[in-house]
């Protein structure tokens, strides 16, 4: 028997955050998901134990602070473009710049540096990862989606679909209806 399961990343890195925080009596306030403000410094011994119990669970701690940054971009690139409303008021580069209160440029520039690739092929693979999340499991049509990504057109989606994944959405859909049929 399979079973296909959907997370909520946002809630289970949240829900880690609290129980793990929580069972070392920290008093803190998560303000992002990857940002964690204490009320008071936590000791060497607990960050010890804060990097050993959420090690566990594949989260570590960031250090350095452009690093810190490109997370947050990420998390809120991946936020605009889950969230349909933003997404239609606002292009990405200004709603970052907005809500760092750094300029654009400098974004990306320290984006470029750390991870050696553009804001804008990121957003381009988060887009394409939740087109295949709506053909997957909402059965979104092409145009629906395009329309949802805030596509210009159909086959704009379609030609960034292809070079990012090799198969145009149509054959995607057709592999995954045929995987469906088998189950």
């Amino acid at each position: 028997m399979k079973m296909n399961l959907k997370f909520d990343y946002n809630l289970i890195c949240k829900t880690i955050l609290q129980e793990q925080l929580g069972a070392l009596n920290l008093e803190y306030k998560i303000n992002s998901l990857s940002e964690v403000e204490f009320k008071r410094k936590p000791t060497e011994k607990q960050l010890q134990q804060v990097t050993k119990a959420l090690k566990h669970y594949g989260i570590s701690i960031i250090v350095d602070q452009q690093s810190a940054l490109v997370q947050r971009i990420k998390e809120l690139i991946t936020e605009l473009i889950n969230d349909t409303e933003k997404s239609s008021k606002y292009n990405a580069s200004d709603y970052l710049a907005e809500q760092l209160n750094y300029s654009y440029a400098h974004l990306s520039s320290v984006f470029s540096e750390t991870t050696y690739s553009s804001i804008e092929n990121f957003i381009i693979l988060k887009k394409i990862d939740l087109a295949k999340e709506l053909i997957i499991h909402k059965n979104y049509t092409l145009t629906e989606i395009a329309h949802e990504l805030n596509y210009s057109s159909v086959a704009h989606l379609s030609a960034q679909f292809k070079k990012t994944t090799g198969l145009t959405p149509s054959a995607f859909q057709r592999i995954i209806n045929k995987r469906k049929e088998n189950e």
